[in-house]
């Protein structure tokens, strides 16, 4: 794998110098830096990007759109906080919190992300916030894309409801594993691959590919979650400059501060596969900057026991080159005509007719046993349960609120 350098080296390693005396060690920190990062004029430059839609994409995101124009009732929501009851943190980001909630009425249970609009517009993230809002709507009918129901806002929070999926992190199951079988792997790098493949026809860039924000549902099957980093309007071959990402996923055009296009997402899923196979990001290091060094320079190290078909897709999608990369070209269709995938019937997977290769053993929708400890541990805030009341908050969230048809139906009161 070769990089083509269009910037001196020292410029970059004064670049990675500093990048690295602002981070601390923990993922969370490095966040909390990218969303400064996102902000910033200095990284964030907008450009105005040709779009060449293919038909079916066009098709399918018109089909999409059509069905929820009707059912986007701009603020008029009837959903309040006090709809629902608040059961437990099952999660946290740099906004607020992820609640484990059951609806008083039709006692169904959600994942409700409460979300502080102080700390939003303060950090100038309302644009962020109202993407994710769309990506949700946009992927509502895939299988493998965490879905929406509600979204409503408060004076002070935003809040959106979505489906609660409680078969564990991709992360939790890998710090427990510590690896996982080929079979298995594959298995879920094809449920990741067909939702990538789905924003993409979408013209949406996912951009956060990490075990974090890959969620398993009480069947065993991937559900994809937090699109705050996603980049809407980006078709096939159409570019970004965007610097965002988790350091050990980030693919080397983005560590260059080159323009990319929507190939970063499968050099992402190569760098989840590596870590699926072997235990650890293919480039990591406990040094940043040595990283960031390892991921524009070193050579792929695959270590010896893997079948060659593995080896093969993840030289393909780990591959520095984007016009060679794996997907580079002509996306989805690519990683779906590779031998590693030889066993896998595509349109069985995507109607879930493919045994997952793990079942988690959950005893129901309260069985939070997959969930770190670190959230379910933290105190409900009382605050959740806030009074909706218009404020000047709400003027930078226009149009938040959110019902989906379906459940619209259902919360109109029999005459």
């Amino acid at each position: 794998m070769t990089v083509t350098q269009d910037r001196p080296l020292t410029r970059m390693r004064g670049l990675v110098s500093l990048i690295s005396a602002l981070l601390k060690a923990k993922k969370v920190g490095f966040s909390d830096f990218l969303h400064k990062c996102v902000s910033s004029q200095q990284f964030c430059q907008s450009l105005d990007t040709q779009r060449t839609l293919r038909r079916q994409s066009r098709t399918r995101r018109e089909k999409d759109e059509g069905g929820t124009v009707s059912s986007v009732n701009a603020e008029t929501s009837q959903m309040k906080p006090s709809d629902f009851d608040y059961l437990k943190v099952i999660g946290k980001g740099s906004f607020g919190k992820v609640l484990l909630a059951r609806h008083k009425k039709h006692e169904g249970y959600y994942a409700v992300k409460v979300l502080q609009k102080q700390i939003i517009v303060k950090r100038k993230e309302q644009r962020h916030v109202m993407v994710e809002r769309s990506v949700l709507l946009k992927g509502l009918q895939h299988p493998f894309l965490v879905g929406l129901h509600f979204s409503f806002q408060t004076r002070n929070t935003l809040y959106l409801v979505l489906d609660y999926v409680n078969g564990g992190e991709l992360f939790y199951h890998l710090q427990r594993e510590g690896s996982f079988s080929e079979t298995r792997a594959a298995f879920y790098t094809a449920e990741m691959a067909m939702a990538l493949g789905y924003l993409h026809s979408l013209d949406i860039v996912y951009r956060d590919l990490k075990p974090e924000n890959i969620l398993l549902d009480s069947e065993g099957h991937v559900m994809l979650t937090d699109f705050g980093l996603c980049k809407e309007g980006v078709a096939i071959g159409g570019i970004m400059h965007t610097f965002c990402g988790t350091p050990e996923y980030l693919a080397p055009e983005v560590l260059q501060g080159h323009p990319y296009n929507p190939a970063v997402d499968w050099w992402g899923l190569g760098t989840v596969l590596f870590e699926m196979l072997y235990g650890l990001p293919p480039f990591y290091s406990r040094s940043k900057a040595e990283m960031f060094e390892n991921i524009l320079h070193a050579p792929l190290k695959v270590r010896s026991g893997g079948s060659q078909d593995a080896c093969s897709l993840l030289e393909g999608l780990l591959e520095r080159d984007v016009s060679k990369r794996l997907g580079g070209s002509h996306d989805l269709v690519e990683l779906q005509e590779h031998s590693f995938f030889a066993s896998i019937n595509w349109d069985d997977l995507l109607a879930k007719k493919v045994r997952p290769p793990f079942i988690p053993k959950v005893t129901g929708p309260c069985d939070i046993s997959y969930i770190d400890p670190e959230f379910t541990l933290l105190p409900v805030p009382a605050s959740v349960n806030e009074r909706c009341q218009a404020g000047r908050t709400s003027e930078a969230f226009p149009g938040f609120s959110f019902m989906k048809p379906v459940e619209r139906l259902a919360a109109e009161p029999v005459s």
